[in-house]
């Protein structure tokens, strides 16, 4: 495929040990053959995204879930400006590790409402393909060697995947079985942005 137009906007979720990170760096291994590719992650690597990385992922650190879901969102709005909308102005696709829904699922998870979440990052682009990686919690738990952060318990991930569920039956997210071999999954999810690809206006086979 071949940016003829304009870029194009895709995001990777999953729960955490879902392999999604995996699936991005692959997936824009494969489109960067034939396109301008932008891979970049939430939390981003800005000042808000580092803070966040430092201060909310483990519980001896962890700051109010309010707090929390408002940092999420003042990086989303940096990294947009700083990454995302350039590259985008440039003609690349971006593929991005994480974005809103992670917001509305983890955050939501943890008792916030999802509409208030939605309403704080109501100035995030929208993302022209999301995908989501679904693996069952338990075998993600399995997956999950390092240090685990205060969100990578069995009864947290069961309640992210639900709400991350949610957006799947709305069809706001593109679910991929993520429970098998790596390589498997990254030739679904390859031939699924493919045709999604082709489809869009300004991508060509």
């Amino acid at each position: 495929m071949n940016v003829t137009k304009k870029g194009v906007f895709i995001v990777i979720e999953g729960l955490d040990g879902s392999g999604k990170t995996t699936q991005a760096n692959l997936l824009a291994t494969e489109l960067a053959k034939t396109s301008k590719v932008w891979l970049t992650a939430e939390p981003s690597q800005g000042k808000i995204g580092s803070f966040i990385r430092k201060c909310c992922l483990y519980e001896d650190t962890r700051l109010p879930t309010e707090a929390e879901a408002l940092l999420f969102a003042a990086d989303r709005i940096e990294h947009l400006q700083s990454e995302i909308k350039p590259a985008l102005g440039e003609g690349k696709v971006v593929i991005c590790d994480r974005y809103t829904y992670s917001s509305l699922a983890y955050q939501g998870s943890a008792g916030l409402s999802v509409d208030w979440i939605q309403m704080i990052n109501a100035r995030a682009l929208q993302p022209d393909f999301a995908i989501f990686i679904d693996v069952p919690p338990e075998k993600v738990i399995e997956r999950l060697q390092r240090k685990k952060s205060v969100m990578e318990t069995l009864e947290t991930q069961q309640k992210v995947r639900e709400i991350y569920l949610r957006y799947v039956e709305k069809g706001e997210l593109i679910s991929i079985d993520g429970d098998k071999p790596k390589e498997v999954v990254a030739l679904v999810l390859i031939a699924k942005v493919s045709k999604l690809l082709k489809e869009e206006n300004g991508f060509r086979a």
